[in-house]
């Protein structure tokens, strides 16, 4: 985690997983892990906005990311500090001269499908519609390249479950892939990392374990993403929020299979699989 010179971070990381006993389909006791989840409640200038359900890998970059994706802060600069004190649970971001028209944008809540607690604050829908991304084209190789190296990042997943990934990609490459709890934790703690490291959107993808919601286009759409990959399904309001600013939308995604529900002419088909072998009919 890089440090903005004009922010201060605290690095309050905790363990993402704890270990447990459980009983199987057998009587037996089976030694193993399962993800980690403390409540940590934000303090905005001393007044307490939400409390977020997290894993707590990476606490300072998912309360940075949140604030621009809430867009409650739009330049990084008016932060101070974020600092996190698990024994209190919470943390306290401190702006240099506090924000304008707070009240109001905490006043307009709409509380979303997100896993945990999924929240959108103040008028975020109404700039939404003017948001307008790149075109850009996508080739079906790598597509494949992408999805082959994102299977090796699943960590806590394969180790303890109940958690959900997200990644920002350039081609094939990783910049940064986290895991939470909610999908919506995830992609703001790399809306954080974004934001802390002035990282720009345009050129590159972002991928998702978990559904394509209303929510999870709104914040990859602001991060200026034009490319939205999930190995999950999509919801109606999703699919309409992506046609509404162009995002190209890939969902149930694994191995050679994938289903683009929106800006499928933007997908370039180099490496279309064999055919399907024909059933046997009785």
């Amino acid at each position: 985690m890089t440090n903005h010179p004009s922010l201060f971070l605290s690095a309050a990381t905790r363990e993402t997983t704890v270990s447990v006993t459980a009983l199987d389909e057998y009587g037996q006791a089976r030694d193993g892990y399962i993800s980690a989840e403390h409540p940590l409640t934000i303090y905005l200038d001393k007044r307490e906005i939400l409390t977020l359900m997290t894993m707590g890998s990476q606490p300072e970059l998912l309360v940075l990311g949140w604030l621009r994706n809430q867009n409650l802060i739009s330049d990084i600069r008016h932060i101070k500090a974020i600092q996190v004190d698990w024994e209190t649970e919470s943390v306290a971001v401190t702006t240099h001269q506090g924000i304008a028209g707070l009240d109001e944008k905490l006043s307009r809540k709409t509380v979303t499908t997100g896993c945990g607690q999924g929240t959108v604050f103040g008028n975020l829908l109404e700039k939404f519609d003017q948001l307008r991304l790149p075109t850009v084209t996508l080739r079906q190789s790598l597509l494949y390249a992408t999805l082959q190296t994102l299977s090796a990042h699943n960590e806590i997943y394969r180790r303890a479950g109940a958690v959900h990934g997200c990644a920002l990609c350039a081609g094939t490459q990783i910049l940064s892939f986290v895991e939470d709890v909610g999908r919506h934790n995830a992609v703001d703690t790399i809306a954080g990392h974004m934001w802390l490291n002035a990282i720009d959107g345009p050129d590159k993808l972002f991928y998702t374990t978990g559904r394509l919601t209303s929510e999870m286009v709104i914040k990859v759409a602001q991060m200026g993403i034009p490319i939205l990959l999930s190995r999950s399904g999509v919801t109606q309001m999703g699919l309409e929020m992506a046609r509404k600013v162009g995002v190209l939308l890939i969902a149930r995604a694994k191995g050679q299979h994938f289903q683009v529900y929106h800006g499928a002419e933007r997908l370039l088909l180099d490496a279309i699989p064999a055919p399907r072998p024909p059933k046997d009919v009785p």
